[in-house]
């Protein structure tokens, strides 16, 4: 099941968000944690992610500075919730300009009219047995079978990141390569001191033979 759903700007406005009638606290506390993650996603963060908390799930897709969001029961499929957001991505990307949504002086809930779209489209995702989203499920179309998965204690309380994965694996190769050269580095410091006063003995005696003989 689909709880609310939130199109947030990267810096914190809310653009729209589904009227939520759930009483359950646990989604309500996740709800009022969604600015805190926001706050944790850059434009270089993974595009989608799932953040995990508890029995519930908050699903987000990342485009153009702006953050599709929606909290899910946590059997729910990630790649159906995913293709959810993407479809409300693509319709409000479409329906408004990109200079509107992004001016600095908007107001809070700006498209509050959006959410229409988005209950209409909700309804049609709420049951992952149906037929229409088992057929989503098995769409190979839809490239959001890659997913990056946190847990929300780790991301808020243990400073986790949303980092891309690319960019994540480019720089541990860096590191890699980094503390490769700085390990031969250090053998070959290690080999001079040992070895060293060795070869500067050798080298005079070489030196005074060289000279007494020639």
């Amino acid at each position: 099941m689909i709880y609310t759903t939130q199109i947030v700007r990267l810096d914190g406005l809310v653009l729209v968000a589904s009227v939520d009638d759930s009483q359950i606290q646990e989604v309500g506390e996740l709800k009022q944690q969604i600015r805190q993650v926001v706050k944790r996603i850059t434009p270089s963060s993974e595009p989608r992610a799932s953040i995990e908390s508890g029995k519930y799930t908050m699903h987000y897709v990342l485009n153009d500075n702006l953050c599709y969001i929606a909290i899910t029961e946590k059997p729910y499929p990630k790649k159906l919730a995913l293709t959810f957001l993407e479809d409300v991505r693509a319709e409000f990307q479409t329906s408004y300009k990109r200079d509107d949504y992004l001016n600095p002086q908007l107001r809070p809930y700006q498209y509050s009219e959006f959410e229409r779209f988005i209950d209409r489209t909700k309804k049609t995702y709420q049951d992952s047995r149906a037929t229409g989203n088992l057929g989503r499920l098995n769409d190979e179309l839809k490239d959001v079978t890659q997913v990056m998965t946190k847990n929300i204690e780790d991301l808020l309380y243990r400073g986790d990141s949303l980092e891309k994965m690319g960019d994540m694996s480019s720089r541990l190769r860096e590191d890699s390569a980094k503390y490769k050269r700085a390990a031969v580095r250090i053998n070959w410091e290690l080999l001079l001191k040992q070895y060293g006063p060795f070869a500067g003995l050798g080298l005079v005696i070489l030196i005074l033979l060289v000279w007494r003989f020639w």
